[in-house]
């Protein structure tokens, strides 16, 4: 990005920022809810307990010498990381590295009895199964009878702000579902996305949260490819577990049963889904790249390939956010095209503001945001955008 200055990426080191209250708060909050949501023996508290002082209280410490992925994160800068301070290295590697070693604590990537088990699975599916999602799946019988256009936009909005239901937001903010629904957009364009889905063509979805996010992501899916504005898509989900409620295949699935196991009009979607998937209109891509602690500028050229084939890259979601724009303190008024021309296609960001990283907002949205909460706007989830570099 030679034509804009540069900016310091995020750290997690300032006393009272918020990058400093989810390592100092939320991760510890996240062991406890691990720890206590399974029957695990000695080592594996063990390997908990060491996490949770290593992660508050220690530095970086490097992945055991035979794991399995050690060259990986040997390209993704953990020899520059390690002996240093969780709080000192960039918050995006900081954040990424913090669930890694989750799963290595508990046992995740084995061998062992809890090899292949998800640690945040019953978080999922309590949220999965909970009556805001009854409700939520309820209002799809009144969707019906609307005109297409009208569905489509409520089912971008839903996908939108379903980015709310997000486990370890709310692990840190618990007043997060209490809020608002619907403040408003801070910025908003979304003629311009619905103009790029003309019926040529994929698209590609990157998810972010399993559940309640992931279910109208699917919506909306199901409907660009019923109505013919997409020909196929792509749904990208994260290999293994993480941040608490990021979308594996497997989450996939549980939401695929979960539509197609409910009333009225819900069951319709999960069928047509079902469809899409066994002929091939809808695929699922587990990419290793999702869970790296690097920006997309830095992905690969197999993935960075197949992003330039889409017709439209979908990104949902904060930490998706950060991947695509850089994990930096921009001033809000960068353009927003500007700091995503390292993407290789067209590209659009559907994000509710959990964290301090903003941009392409104009002058005027920004100083009344300012003016009417502080610097509470970007990382109290009342807030959302959808931009689009076409």
């Amino acid at each position: 990005m030679p034509d804009i200055p540069p900016v310091p990426v995020i750290l997690g080191n300032e006393p009272g920022a918020f990058p400093r209250s989810v390592l100092a708060e939320r991760h510890p909050a996240i062991i406890r809810q691990v720890r206590e949501a399974f029957p695990y023996g000695p080592e594996q508290h063990r390997g908990l307990d060491e996490l949770l002082v290593s992660c508050t209280e220690g530095v970086v410490e490097p992945l055991p010498a035979d794991a399995h992925d050690l060259d990986r994160w040997k390209t993704w800068g953990i020899d520059g990381c390690v002996g240093r301070s969780w709080f000192d290295v960039p918050w995006l590697w900081s954040e990424s590295y913090f669930y890694r070693r989750l799963l290595e604590a508990v046992g995740y990537f084995g061998p062992g009895a809890w090899q292949g088990i998800d640690p945040f699975r019953p978080f999922k599916l309590a949220e999965l199964h909970s009556r805001e999602t009854d409700e939520e799946l309820a209002a799809l019988d009144d969707l019906a009878d609307r005109p297409e256009d009208e569905q489509a936009t409520a089912l971008l909005h839903g996908s939108l702000w379903g980015n709310r239901a997000d486990l370890g937001f709310r692990l840190s903010d618990a007043e997060a579902e209490d809020r608002a629904a619907v403040p408003g957009l801070v910025a908003d364009d979304s003629g311009t996305l619905w103009s790029l889905l003309t019926g040529e063509g994929a698209l590609c979805l990157i998810a972010d949260n399993a559940g309640r996010e992931l279910i109208p992501d699917l919506l909306l899916i199901a409907h660009l490819l019923a109505h013919g504005r997409v020909e196929r898509a792509v749904l990208h989900v994260k290999p293994y577990p993480y941040y608490v409620s990021d979308a594996t295949t497997a989450d996939v699935v549980d939401a695929l049963r979960r539509l197609t196991d409910a009333p009225g009009r819900a069951a319709e979607y999960g069928r047509r889904l079902w469809a899409a998937m066994a002929d091939g209109r809808l695929t699922v891509r587990a990419h290793p790249f999702s869970c790296a602690p690097l920006p997309y500028a830095d992905m690969p050229d197999d993935l960075r390939t197949e992003l330039a084939g889409a017709t439209l890259t979908v990104v949902k979601g904060d930490l998706n956010y950060r991947r695509l724009v850089g994990d930096r303190m921009w001033p809000p008024t960068t353009p927003f095209a500007e700091v995503t021309a390292h993407f290789p296609g067209r590209v659009a960001a559907l994000r509710t503001l959990k964290s301090d990283v903003v941009t392409g907002l104009d002058a005027d949205t920004e100083a009344a945001l300012v003016a009417a909460e502080g610097q509470r706007w970007r990382t109290g989830g009342t807030h959302a955008l959808i931009q689009v570099r076409p």
